[in-house]
């Protein structure tokens, strides 16, 4: 009894909150990235405060070409390492979007991500921040529908929640990742802290690999808190939905009815909108 109650304190710390449907607004490419299951390592100066499903929102800068360019390239080569050249990357990068959403395993700390040889070598390389959210099961939304994004993990309105579920699909991902936890039975055991890694041998990488890396690091450098990284993304209100939004709701919340009825059962792949 006594362990189960230190574990049910120590994980309502890691909350850090009351999440609901918890929801994380990102920059593009990195929000398709992330739900297309490229992206399997979400990089922030904090650790992750919830655990399970994780709502992804696009925020409303445009990326430009080469920010795009610079993502790809460096994911190209960083499953290759594990055999995987064929990625298939997102057609186009939506803004101002709800996209889908991750399942959160775990968070660790940039050290012992990258030493972890229990993920393939190329997660590791993902690790590139102090604090990285390990990321499982991505679905997207069947049709992205605006919305308006808010700094840090934030609840979703209800309304939003119950017109995004029903349009969820799974992704199936490159190189499907399952990160292990340490305790099975406690879903927040996974943290910075938790592993025993020894620190890795330094890996001689190649020069397209180190290339990649550097500009991965520079397109992210864009969005540091030197620049002011989330200008685009309001602070959370009690009344973070207009009525403009709300009206919007309605709309989508109809269409997804229509799709995932009878066009959806007629052609499950033909509703494919991104």
């Amino acid at each position: 009894m006594g362990s189960r109650n230190h574990i049910h304190s120590q994980n309502q710390n890691l909350r850090g909150g009351n999440y609901r449907n918890p929801c994380l607004t990102m920059h593009q490419p990195w929000a398709s990235l992330l739900v297309y299951g490229i992206k399997r390592i979400e990089g922030r100066s904090w650790p992750a405060p919830i655990r399970g499903r994780l709502w992804i929102h696009a925020a409303s800068k445009v990326p430009d070409p080469a920010t795009i360019k610079a993502m790809e390239d460096f994911y190209r080569e960083i499953y290759a390492i594990n055999g995987v050249t064929d990625l298939k990357f997102p057609e186009n990068y939506p803004v101002s979007r709800l996209l889908g959403c991750v399942d959160v395993a775990g968070c660790l700390k940039c050290e012992e991500l990258s030493c972890w040889e229990d993920v393939p070598e190329g997660v590791r390389l993902e690790a590139q921040t102090d604090y990285c959210w390990l990321c499982e099961r991505p679905q997207k939304l069947i049709v992205p529908f605006e919305m308006r994004g808010y700094q840090g993990v934030y609840n979703l309105e209800k309304k939003i929640y119950e017109a995004a579920v029903r349009g969820l699909r799974p992704v199936e991902p490159p190189l499907p990742v399952k990160f292990p936890l340490p305790y099975p039975q406690d879903h927040f055991s996974l943290k910075p802290g938790s592993l025993n890694v020894a620190k890795a041998p330094d890996v001689e990488k190649s020069p397209t690999l180190s290339s990649a890396i550097a500009g991965a690091r520079a397109a992210a450098a864009q969005f540091s808190k030197k620049s002011g990284g989330q200008s685009d993304v309001v602070v959370q209100t009690d009344t973070p939905v207009s009525a403009r939004t709300r009206n919007k709701f309605r709309a989508v919340t109809q269409n997804l009815d229509n799709m995932v009825g009878e066009g959806h059962n007629r052609n499950s792949h033909s509703t494919d909108l991104r």
